[in-house]
């Protein structure tokens, strides 16, 4: 019965001429597997999956996917599928993947395949039963430099085989940023079937799986929700007379992962983070010409591999290609090798097995068992423990913040919390907010686009502050999640009574480039705004939207622009002073020599405090810049790359950029995008680009006198609070 499904299945396909295909979560993953599946020969995607379910019709529209749904049930009642992508946390795999096996569906699991063995051999035995197939995207086991690595392996060509190193040597912003609550952060170990998978993948489809093997975690930090985080892991074990040594490390640093195998005729590294395989093998020549000869072929190899990278690259961007970035095909190839299978109706490519999986689990859980760890909380907190202390027993909350879990707003939740102020926080997860808060909040949970939570955390309120803002690419997505959520804020709060709304927008809204004077609240915002980048463009039009409602409908709104907000909590590593590669480099907006428009955290928040009690200063607004003046303690962005030198002995590789330069570059991906007709090809803006110079000069005399606002105004304190303690911060 089961074989003869899976051929009707096959025969279905052939006569519509595609596999239908949905994806199931709609993250930051899911992009990468629409973009891949449009390389894939004989698939379509036609439906997108997601409980968020705005985020399930951005990505549908975005790749042409008709079905939109917000439940796996609904999805897999009305679509005619033939396989769908699992696409979530790894602790739901199990269940979604067992509803699509018992509707006959074939799954594709991104890695790792479950959280646990047994649900993998569950799974597998459930397919084999109803006649699908369950494959794992273990996908850097299909990387080009591996796949070489692979086969030299595999023919001899490295001889017997000594010693197996695999590095993964990666920085986890999520560790240091956030999200606190994400599956792979809930238990120290996780780490492990999360990231690990990829480098036991790697050991077990090289050697095998070892008869001997010890492993240690170490450099733990604790995270705001009270589980630590090991941030180095080092896993050593033996196959025969094979040493396999793995090593990751997730601390800020340079990137590195590379398989390196050492035989007894050669050894050879796959870079998978830079697409590059090297050989190294014994030629008949003296020692000393042997190993140039030697260093001279593995210079030209690593030349040609690096413009055969660029050069696929390039191709993609002119959709001469369909697969351009390493990563990116590395998924594709896996997903070949998936459908290749169906197709062929022959067995699974063992990498992408669900018995593989199922391995790969096994080790990795072992590992974490040996790591020995203490014992972890039962429950990640996803609401603080104090909830139903402070912020009720004394009073009700008077004060809603949106965007409490952000930079600015974990900050003027401190202060407000010190002031023993009541306050509520409408949030998607409490998991970002810090420890030491928690016993002074009142925590609703809601989106900005759920008018319902937004009524319900608005009750009581007398005042609400927004500092809530979408990081979404697209203007589609601005409108929609920026714009149009700013809007059904201020409904809200008029429908209910709230007596003051402070809104954060930002300087960027204003020409600040060559020219640009000096800028006061009476200075208009950009009178181009609609040339400006997206995020500049959707807070000027967010505020317009609100002020349109003071002027028309009374909305008692007050409006702050903070300039460059720098201080704890923040990564020193700023994008006012320039754009950043890898925290390492920084290409400066112009010369750098002109002062920054800096200001500390600590004193937006104050500032933000003000403009929620003054009385009297509903429709006006605030710009929250530290003293630019001569003589002031302001920076330029030289001077501040100094700071950040001297505070940990370190010199950052600095780039004083015209600005000429980052806009004909922009304009060269234009005329790409116009080209291949990419739906956001807005033509660059050399003034967007020149505002980024923040020339300008921001008096923030209204600010001062208005709201009673003091920032720092010593240097010496700028530095320390704004820079070398973020730093410090962020290190450790």
């Amino acid at each position: 019965m089961s074989g003869e499904m899976e051929r009707q299945k096959g025969k279905d396909a052939r006569d519509t001429g595609r596999r239908r295909v949905a994806l199931l979560g709609a993250g930051y993953i899911a992009d990468w597997h629409a973009q891949c599946l449009q390389s894939v020969e004989g698939v379509e995607l036609v439906a997108v999956c997601d409980q968020a379910r705005a985020r399930a019709e951005a990505l549908a529209r975005s790749y042409g996917a008709a079905g939109v749904y917000g439940s796996l049930e609904a999805m897999l009642a009305a679509e005619p599928l033939d396989a769908v992508h699992i696409l979530l946390p790894p602790d739901l795999h199990f269940a979604a993947a067992s509803a699509a096996i018992a509707a006959g569906v074939h799954v594709f699991l991104e890695k790792p395949m479950c959280d646990s063995a047994e649900s993998c051999e569950e799974l597998a035995r459930m397919a084999a039963e109803r006649g699908v197939r369950v494959g794992v995207g273990h996908n850097f086991l299909f990387s080009r430099p591996y796949e070489q690595l692979r086969r030299d392996v595999g023919s001899g060509v490295l001889g017997r085989i000594d010693q197996v190193t695999i590095v993964w040597n990666r920085f986890l912003p999520q560790s240091a940023l956030g999200p606190f609550d994400i599956w792979m952060l809930r238990d120290p170990r996780n780490i492990m079937l999360e990231t690990g998978s990829h480098v036991v993948a790697h050991m077990l489809d090289l050697v095998g799986e070892p008869h001997r093997m010890e492993a240690q975690a170490s450099n733990a930090i604790k995270l705001p929700t009270g589980v630590n985080f090991y941030r180095r892991w080092q896993v050593t074990a033996a196959m025969g007379p094979a040493a396999i040594d793995l090593r990751c490390s997730f601390v800020p640093g340079f990137g590195e992962y590379s398989v390196h195998v050492r035989g007894s005729l050669a050894a050879a590294t796959a870079d998978i983070e830079r697409n590059a395989y090297t050989l190294d093998r014994y030629r008949p020549a003296d020692p000393d010409f042997e190993n140039y000869a030697m260093l001279a072929a593995r210079a030209r190899e690593l030349k040609a591999q690096a413009r055969g990278t660029l050069a696929r690259y390039v191709r993609s961007k002119l959709r001469l290609e369909k697969r351009g970035s390493p990563y990116g095909e590395s998924i594709a190839r896996a997903m070949d090798a998936f459908y290749a299978g169906l197709n062929r109706g022959a067995a699974a490519d063992e990498r992408i097995a669900d018995e593989f999986g199922a391995r790969v689990i096994r080790v990795c859980r072992q590992i974490g068992e040996m790591a020995a760890l203490p014992e972890t909380p039962a429950a990640v907190r996803t609401r603080p423990a104090g909830r139903e202390s402070a912020a009720v027993a004394g009073a009700r909350p008077g004060v809603l913040v949106l965007g409490g879990t952000g930079f600015i707003g974990k900050e003027l939740l401190r202060q407000l919390v010190a002031a023993g102020r009541p306050v509520r926080v409408l949030v998607r997860s409490a998991a970002g907010l810090p420890d030491e808060l928690c016993a002074g909040l009142e925590v609703q949970r809601g989106s900005l686009q759920d008018c319902e939570a937004l009524k319900r955390a608005m009750e009581g309120v007398d005042c609400v502050v927004h500092l809530a803002r979408a990081h979404v690419k697209t203007w589609a997505d601005y409108q929609a999640l920026e714009i149009d959520a700013t809007r059904l804020v201020g409904e809200c709060v008029l429908e209910a009574g709230v007596k003051r709304l402070v809104y954060a927008g930002t300087i960027d809204s204003y020409y600040a480039g060559a020219r640009g004077g000096r800028i006061t609240e009476a200075t208009p915002l950009d009178v181009q705004i609609g040339r400006r980048n997206l995020y500049a463009r959707a807070k000027a039009y967010s505020e317009a939207a609100l002020l349109r409602m003071h002027r028309e409908r009374g909305l008692p709104l007050v409006i702050v622009r903070p300039g460059i907000v720098i201080g704890r909590g923040g990564s020193p590593f700023h994008w006012g002073v320039g754009m950043w590669w890898h925290d390492a480099v920084c290409q400066i907006w112009g010369a750098g020599e002109n002062k920054l428009p800096l200001v500390l955290v600590e004193d937006v928040a104050r500032g933000i405090l003000a403009a929620m009690e003054t009385p009297g200063i509903e429709g006006r607004d605030f710009n929250l810049v530290g003293d630019q003046s001569a003589g002031g303690p302001g920076l330029t962005a030289q001077e501040y790359l100094d700071a950040l030198d001297r505070a940990d002995g370190m010199r950052i590789a600095r780039y004083p950029t015209p600005i000429a330069r980052f806009y004909l570059l922009d304009m060269l991906k234009w005329v790409v995008k116009v080209a291949v007709r990419h739906p956001e090809r807005q033509m660059p803006s050399y003034r967007d680009w020149q505002s980024r110079t923040q020339q300008a000069e921001f008096d923030c005399t209204a600010a001062k006198t208005v709201l009673g606002w003091k920032p720092v105004s010593v240097r010496d304190e700028l530095v320390k609070r704004g820079i070398e303690e973020p730093l410090r911060e962020f290190l450790q």
